[in-house]
């Protein structure tokens, strides 16, 4: 039994993500914006389950993802995990990095499309929830890092290797996975990061629009 239950089994209000089904659209909003939605075990363990639930159900047509308040997702959180990482054994880290492996696959595999919607930050954790869409719509607020060599891990942290270069090509991957520098909107859109850039605050309802399509 995994030690991190999601919510419930079926619910239609999940305790750390913002839940909305409108005629097939499922918009999933990470919603700590005090946090910059930052992402606690809690989140990690809703969204696998939420996204298990929609693949079983085949009742979604399309997801968006996307973040409350000032940005999409700060990665995750420095006092809840990064703390609690230090103190696990071999078996604990393994389990949790299982869960995030889990949920950034499940995104990958939906029967449907994932559309990120994206405005601020989208660093760590929240830069590879944004890869794993198969849409981003940015506005030119948005700023991605792959942060993980900054805090002594490996740069393929949740699958950042794998799905970066296949984005972005190898070279700009090996740029920002080594060295986790901060990619603004406008070079995003120019290697390929994002798929569509919008207008300033324009990002969410763009992406409800191609989700609807």
């Amino acid at each position: 039994m995994s030690s991190y239950p999601s919510s419930a089994p079926r619910v239609e209000e999940w305790r750390h993500i913002r839940v909305i089904r409108d005629d097939g659209v499922v918009t999933v909003t990470l919603d700590r914006p005090e946090k910059l939605n930052a992402l606690t075990f809690g989140a990690y363990a809703d969204l696998r389950d939420l996204l298990a639930e929609l693949t079983r159900e085949r009742s979604a047509r399309a997801l968006v993802l996307a973040g409350e308040g000032r940005g999409f997702c700060s990665g995750g959180d420095v006092d809840e995990i990064i703390g609690a990482t230090l103190a696990m054994d071999t078996a604990a880290i393994l389990e949790f990095n299982r869960m995030t492996g889990q949920v950034v696959r499940a995104l990958r595999e939906c029967p449907f499309p994932v559309v990120a919607a994206l405005h601020g930050a989208a660093a760590g954790a929240g830069a590879v929830l944004a890869l794993a869409a198969d849409f981003r719509v940015a506005d030119p607020t948005a700023r991605f890092a792959f942060l993980f060599t900054r805090v002594g891990l490996s740069g393929g942290d949740m699958g950042a290797a794998y799905l970066l270069p296949r984005v972005v090509g190898l070279g700009h991957a090996t740029r920002l996975l080594m060295l986790g520098d901060a990619v603004r909107a406008p070079e995003a859109e120019r290697i390929g990061l994002i798929s569509e850039l919008t207008e300033e605050g324009r990002a969410d309802a763009r992406a409800a629009e191609l989700a609807r399509r």
